[in-house]
């Protein structure tokens, strides 16, 4: 049979049988039309061999693309493989051993306390929007809180007397985190000016928009970003980069990984040791500018 009428049936097979999406799909056809690309000999599905694959994309890690393209095509063509041989078309499919390359590792997205400062200081206090930004960015840098679980923080899970926070966090396990003197300061100031007067004042959710609604992440996500352009901070910011700052800053001034993990709420120990990667890449930076300038 060849091996585009092979395909064909493949990709119904998925989008009918096994319940995979359009785009899913598109993607494994996008994938297949750039292997016959380099492949044109290949034209009959039992030519479409482990080896010929296994050659395909190794072609593909000398010529230095990346790993998670080359792990999604080794999906598609493990699949696709395995369906040619539950159909007869073929002999052989892709050995289990067979891994292809690992991930590379990224690392998050960290400010310095200079940055973090002057993001901070964006937002104009005089307004109810800006207050409430303030008192979104300061408590999320003072807690870690994924995006998340700030906005849908209920004022009930909020302990301005003793200064903690009670978040309940992926898996429904809850935990309680410090809150900070200036963030605790920024929610009075919150609460007491504009809060309280916000047409959803009984509503059980710290953060509201004009409308008494909770604010959303979406909007969060676009004011943050508004904030760091306006602090002239060229790396690209997100919600999620104060909570990445959060836990480097505490690492770098002397907290055990323990302590960041059960702030943070994860619940592997190497979720958190990525962190201590990125402290100390940024001591090695410090130090290397600094023996450039002396």
């Amino acid at each position: 049979m060849g091996l585009n009428e092979a395909a064909a049936r493949y990709f119904q097979f998925l989008l009918t049988e096994k319940g995979d999406s359009p785009s899913t799909v598109v993607s494994y056809r996008e994938d297949l039309l750039a292997f016959e690309k380099e492949h044109p000999e290949i034209s009959k599905a039992e030519e479409l061999t482990p080896e010929a694959v296994k050659g395909y994309l190794s072609s593909l890690l000398e010529r230095e693309f990346a790993p998670s393209s080359i792990l999604r095509k080794l999906s598609f063509f493990r699949r696709f493989l395995l369906f040619l041989v539950e159909e007869g078309y073929s002999d052989e499919a892709l050995p289990p051993s067979f891994r292809g390359p690992k991930k590379r590792k990224r690392l998050p997205n960290v400010l310095t306390t200079a940055e973090v400062e002057a993001l901070l200081s964006m937002p104009d206090t005089k307004s109810e929007r800006g207050a409430r930004d303030l008192a979104m960015l300061e408590t999320m840098y003072a807690t870690g809180l994924r995006v998340s679980e700030l906005c849908s923080l209920k004022r009930r899970n909020v302990d301005l007397e003793n200064g903690t926070v009670r978040v309940i966090g992926k898996g429904s396990k809850e935990r309680t985190v410090p809150l900070g003197d200036y963030a605790r300061e920024c929610l009075l100031s919150y609460l007491k000016l504009f809060r309280s007067r916000n047409k959803g004042s009984r509503s059980p959710y710290l953060f509201l928009n004009r409308s008494g609604k909770p604010v959303s992440r979406n909007y969060f996500f676009l004011a943050v970003r508004e904030y760091a352009l306006k602090a002239g901070i060229a790396k690209k910011v997100s919600p999620h980069t104060l909570r990445h700052s959060f836990a480097t800053h505490l690492l770098e001034n002397g907290a055990d990984l323990r302590s960041v993990q059960a702030l943070l709420g994860h619940g592997k120990i190497k979720t958190t040791e990525i962190y201590t990667e990125v402290s100390s890449r940024r001591i090695i930076s410090a130090y290397d500018l600094y023996m450039k300038r002396r």
